[in-house]
């Protein structure tokens, strides 16, 4: 069935709480676990499904967004199948930008219009999960839904920062509430044992939609309805069959710097929650970068990408991301380095070290913890970052706090004996 399908990612809006790793990129252009970005996510969600047709909404800083998708996602000249951006644009029916998802997707459906489908997948591009679609959509066939709702188990804690829904005894959802404050002690849902014991009782939107081709058209033209949780979830309920499809695996919406920071080093566990090491892979762009050279270093729980040169004394703890360099008697736990787009020369390396200024990477003897580095960054001897009392937030012309934790920007230059 998924041959009916088309896939809609929405690349969300300016990313202000990711700031500043949206300052100069799209939120699903941000590099996740040191080589994939986070729109690699969806889209390889969608492949192991069967799903190939897609298009990825955007409008804000999506030059970087673009190159990734061209260089990346290439199919047969004999296959329909594609990875489109869909930037928002200036029409003669439509002067404005997006202004919320449900009015992206409207500002979209004449792309949709040359291609035959009966179904409509629409997904988030700042979600980290692994999920077959093939199921949800079999199972929105079945049910004869209008409208399907991937759903997740939450604690009563967390429901105040959903959309919370409540089910019947055949997954029909009953009610919808955006982001409940009080009196939600009603909202729990049929879920299973091992989600009870939890106390997971209450149903979480996952923002993974499917709509009937005639049922969206319908609900987004001739209105001016411009989001799918607030205004065309609730009010649909009532109106048409709409379904949950329960999940109950690991998936978590990537959109603060606490959450991006957490779910990356997650992926250093013993066993992470989202196994990279998987058949269901992440499908991204395919670099020929040399093997990462690692020198007197002490390596532990922490992923390591392609093309690195690495001279650290420790690692701990850390994702360590393409053509990242890190010098001698280096200390780097609990950081996320996302690396370098290339790589310097050995005549710009020796003038920068002549005129006593950082070369691309990390220098030698420096301390980091719990830090974000950006791409591109020079970082130079002798420099500590976070190591002393937790830090304020703020925000500063190299680098942001954020929930005690640091974001050096991209391309900054971190001075010799530097402390932030």
């Amino acid at each position: 069935m998924t041959s009916k399908v088309i896939c809609i990612v929405l690349g969300g809006g300016q990313g202000s709480r990711l700031y500043p790793l949206t300052a100069s990129r799209s939120k699903p252009a941000v590099p996740i676990a040191g080589k994939y970005r986070l729109v690699d996510i969806p889209i390889s969600n969608c492949l192991h499904s069967g799903i190939t047709r897609i298009y990825v909404l955007t409008q804000f800083n999506s030059a970087s967004l673009n190159k990734h998708i061209k260089n990346t996602y290439h199919f047969s000249s004999f296959s329909e199948a594609f990875v489109d951006i869909l930037a928002a644009e200036q029409t003669p029916t439509s002067g404005s930008w997006f202004q919320g998802t449900a009015d992206a997707v409207r500002q979209s459906l004449h792309h949709l219009a040359v291609h035959e489908f009966d179904y409509v997948l629409i997904l988030s591009g700042d979600q980290l999960y692994q999920m077959d679609f093939e199921e949800m959509i079999n199972r929105h066939i079945s049910t004869n839904a209008g409208i399907s709702i991937a759903t997740i188990p939450v604690h009563v804690n967390d429901v105040p920062g959903f959309g919370i829904l409540k089910t019947d005894e055949n997954n029909v959802i009953t009610a919808f509430v955006e982001k409940p404050k009080s009196g939600f002690d009603q909202l729990t849902s049929d879920v299973s044992d091992e989600m009870k014991a939890q106390g997971r009782e209450y149903l979480a939107s996952m923002g993974i939609y499917i709509f009937n081709r005639k049922l969206l058209y319908d609900l987004l033209q001739g209105n001016e309805r411009t989001d799918f949780g607030k205004e065309i979830i609730p009010q649909s309920i009532h109106q048409h069959k709409v379904i949950s499809f329960q999940y109950e695996g690991y998936w978590t919406d990537i959109g603060t710097i606490s959450s991006f920071f957490d779910a990356n080093l997650g992926l250093t566990d013993e066993i992470p929650q989202f196994n990279l090491f998987d058949k269901n892979f992440i499908f991204t762009r395919a670099r020929m970068l040399p093997p990462s050279k690692v020198s007197g270093t002490l390596v532990e729980k922490s992923i390591i990408a392609d093309g690195c040169i690495i001279n650290a004394s420790h690692v701990i703890r850390s994702i360590v991301g393409v053509r990242a360099r890190i010098g001698l008697n280096t200390h780097i736990e609990n950081c996320y380095l996302m690396g370098s787009d290339n790589y310097q020369t050995l005549e710009q390396i020796k003038e920068a070290e002549e005129n006593g200024v950082p070369i691309m990477g990390i220098g030698e003897r420096c301390t980091i913890k719990n830090a974000i580095i950006d791409k591109n960054t020079y970082i130079g001897n002798d420099v500590q970052i976070n190591c002393g009392d937790p830090l304020e937030d703020g925000d500063f012309p190299t680098h942001t706090v954020k929930d005690g934790i640091v974001v050096v920007k991209k391309r900054a230059v971190i001075l010799n004996g530097t402390v932030i």
